[in-house]
């Protein structure tokens, strides 16, 4: 499920409020700052996120502007442990949908603009390893490989 885009949530309601819920839960045990629907088995295009100004749940994101350049040490919880240096754009204008139903436009820079960056690559189906020069991916892949066989 991690490498394929998530579909769009057709409807706003009640029914999303235990998966947010579970999903803040996981999300700060884990502990970490974004989690998608795809990463916790849901195919639904939903991520949660919380800075440190509270969690916050948005449904149907999408990125509508970008710029500017941001290489930060990056690591995503479907590969704990491990960290990589990316380079992404370092302010997006994210659109979506709140947990409420309402429409939402909220401007991200460095990690605000990372985690809504990060986390939409989960609901379009790319991991961050796919994020690395083809020589850095094929270590990580090597390192993972010998990770599961220990």
């Amino acid at each position: 499920m991690l490498n394929q885009r998530a579909a769009g949530v057709a409807s706003v309601d009640g029914s999303l409020d235990r998966l947010i819920d579970d999903m803040i839960e996981t999300m700060h045990a884990a502990p970490g700052v974004g989690l998608a629907a795809p990463q916790v088995g849901v195919s639904k295009r939903l991520f949660v996120y919380d800075i440190g100004d509270g969690p916050v749940a948005i449904i149907n994101p999408e990125i509508v502007e970008s710029s500017g350049v941001f290489r930060y040490e990056e690591g995503c919880l479907s590969v704990p442990g491990y960290y990589w240096e990316i380079e992404r754009p370092d302010r997006v204008l994210l659109r979506g949908v709140s947990r409420a139903g309402e429409e939402l436009e909220i401007e991200g820079s460095e990690l605000l603009g990372r985690v809504f960056q990060h986390e939409l690559d989960h609901l379009d189906g790319v991991l961050l390893i796919e994020r690395l020069d083809p020589d850095e991916r094929k270590a990580a892949r090597k390192r993972l490989r010998e990770r599961l066989i220990d």
